[in-house]
């Protein structure tokens, strides 16, 4: 007998609130440049600061680029296209972001797979060019790296982050390799139905799945 791990990544072994924001930020200029014609320094430093506020809320990374606009819509009236942004706080964001996801989606007629694409390419292009950069604005949170280090136990991370991105930071921050069979990421199915996998593999016959999610 013994136990079979399955971990979030973001807010469970990885602290990458500012990575994330600063990407969804960088994706965001790239999808609407008009919007961002007129946006000084100030102005995107708030933003990113405001999407470490409301990071609780994201499921999958594309949302972070609704987030950025819509917090900008707030921020700026003059670009406002969205009906829910007058008025809207980072409180009201943060209690009622499943019923303004659609909204917002609807009204600036955007594609779910294209921004899922488009973040992934702005975070290879970081890592490419400034991969200190891009490792340095996450962090592990104290205990992690040693912990899965020296577990005894298999351990499985289960996130909604692209594969390759845990991977590059289990091998470049905190100096672990998982096998790549053993990280399943965005595209790999519904956490619920991976969970499930994983207690049917006949290697994992009586040992007590335990998790750890965010």
């Amino acid at each position: 007998m013994g136990h079979l791990y399955a971990l979030d990544f973001d807010g469970v072994l990885c602290d990458t609130c500012e990575e994330t924001a600063i990407s969804a930020l960088k994706a965001a200029k790239l999808r609407w440049p008009a919007l961002f014609e007129s946006v000084d320094s100030a102005t995107e430093d708030w933003i990113v600061e405001q999407m470490i506020r409301v990071r609780p809320v994201v499921e999958t990374g594309y949302e972070t680029l609704l987030l950025v606009r819509l917090l900008l819509e707030t921020r700026v009236p003059s670009i406002r296209k969205s009906s829910v942004a007058e008025g809207l706080t980072v409180e009201g964001i943060l209690e009622s972001w499943f019923e303004l996801k659609p909204i917002v989606m609807e009204e600036w007629n955007e594609n779910k797979d294209d921004l899922i694409d488009l973040f992934g390419k702005v975070r290879d292009d970081w890592l490419e060019k400034d991969f200190t950069g891009w490792i340095q604005a996450n962090r592990f949170y104290p205990g992690v790296t040693d912990a899965l280090r020296f577990a005894s136990s298999r351990v499985y991370i289960v996130t909604t982050k692209q594969s390759r991105f845990a991977d590059a930071l289990l091998r470049e921050l905190a100096a672990i390799t998982i096998p790549p069979e053993r990280i399943y990421g965005l595209g790999t199915g519904p956490k619920v139905e991976v969970l499930k996998k994983l207690q049917k593999m006949p290697e994992h016959q009586g040992l007590t799945l335990q998790l750890r999610f965010f």
